[in-house]
């Protein structure tokens, strides 16, 4: 009977400590990201209280032959209201070698889109979102961005530390 307790007492030990990811979704490429292919996901919000942190997702590979990455993002709220962001991001350090989780070629990061976010308003969301990646000196976007595996967004509750 006390293995039992004991081991119960362990798996609600390790399963409150796993990072607490309330929405993930994403989606594959196949190997690349075309410059018309939109990552749309939608998502349902009921809780206009609480504060949360919002995230998008990259896997690469070493094919993937940039420094940086930068996207447009459109969030559409329940209402009609729609919030565009032109953003970039990190992808390697100086010396070419790929940031990111993982071993070997493929690479996951977790990247910050908002912070200390509160939904407006209930009901359902939509994100949408492009890759916006040039060669210098050029005004049309890549075609197929090479290396991209998969995209995906999530957003986790801020949990406040009690004293």
């Amino acid at each position: 009977m006390p293995k039992r307790i004991l081991g119960l007492f362990a798996m609600i030990v390790l399963l409150g400590c796993r990072e607490r990811l309330y929405f993930y979704e994403s989606q594959q490429t196949p190997g690349y990201w075309h410059k018309d292919s939109i990552v749309n996901l939608r998502f349902e919000v009921q809780d206009t209280t609480t504060q949360y942190n919002c995230y998008i997702h990259i896997r690469n590979t070493k094919d993937y032959n940039y420094n940086n990455l930068f996207i447009i993002t459109s969030m559409q709220f329940p209402y009609g209201k729609v919030v565009v962001d032109t953003l970039e991001y990190k992808m390697a350090f100086k010396d070419g070698k790929l940031m990111g989780e993982g071993f070997g070629s493929l690479k996951y990061n977790k990247l910050w889109y908002k912070e200390a976010v509160k939904f407006s308003e209930p009901g359902a969301y939509q994100i949408k979102i492009r890759q916006a990646m040039r060669k210098p000196g050029e005004v049309e976007p890549l075609k197929k961005l090479k290396g991209v595996e998969e995209i995906g967004f999530s957003y986790e509750p801020i949990i406040l530390e009690k004293p």
